[in-house]
């Protein structure tokens, strides 16, 4: 069955046509959520509610992208959360460690393969990545993360934000340059490959 037709199936009803639909779109809804919210359990959290919503407003969905469609709406979602944090600033439950970071538990480490070195330097590498990404202004990080990390063309970004093409390159220009001037303070941390296209 074509996403097409998965759609109209899902339309109609039909859970196993929208279950098709998630499975085929839940990595990518769930990055553009982390990238944005930098938080496992919120992105876990705010990926839900997208296909909720996304099934619940089926009939609103004109044709398209449908990728740019839930990706327009995880990124609303991320902004409701966004707004809500900053209404009700929360404490983390994680442990801390003496410098008051986050003490990372052991089911992060995906490949068990790597040494203890490759490890420590890959997951500072990702919470430096994370960390740049954060400290963008969030219509930069959404933008950079829709085209640079999602993959979507100009014109995808452009429908997933709702905003002009024009503004999409804009933002993305601005975004990448911070980030190039943010990661070149970390030079160090950076792989030789990714320190070349810098």
């Amino acid at each position: 069955m074509d996403e097409v037709s998965l759609i109209q199936s899902a339309r109609g009803g039909d859970l196993e046509s929208f279950n098709r639909l998630v499975l085929a779109y839940q990595d990518v809804v769930f990055n553009q959520a982390y990238r944005v919210l930098g938080d496992h359990q919120a992105a876990d959290d705010a990926s839900q509610e997208t296909f909720i919503a996304a099934f619940n407003n089926l009939k609103h969905f004109r044709g398209g992208s449908f990728k740019a469609w839930l990706l327009r709406i995880v990124t609303n979602t991320c902004y409701d959360e966004l707004r809500r944090k900053k209404r009700r600033p929360t404490t983390s439950l994680e442990p801390l460690d003496d410098s008051g970071d986050e003490i990372e538990s052991p089911n992060w480490i995906a490949d068990q393969n790597e040494g203890p070195e490759e490890i420590a330097e890959r997951v500072e590498l990702g919470r430096t990545i994370q960390n740049c990404l954060d400290n963008l202004p969030l219509e930069f990080r959404i933008v950079v993360t829709l085209v640079d990390i999602q993959g979507m063309d100009y014109s995808e970004a452009a429908d997933a934000i709702g905003k002009p093409l024009g503004t999409v390159k804009s933002r993305l220009a601005r975004g990448r340059l911070r980030l190039r001037d943010c990661l070149q303070g970390l030079w160090e941390l950076l792989p030789v490959t990714m320190r070349l296209k810098i």
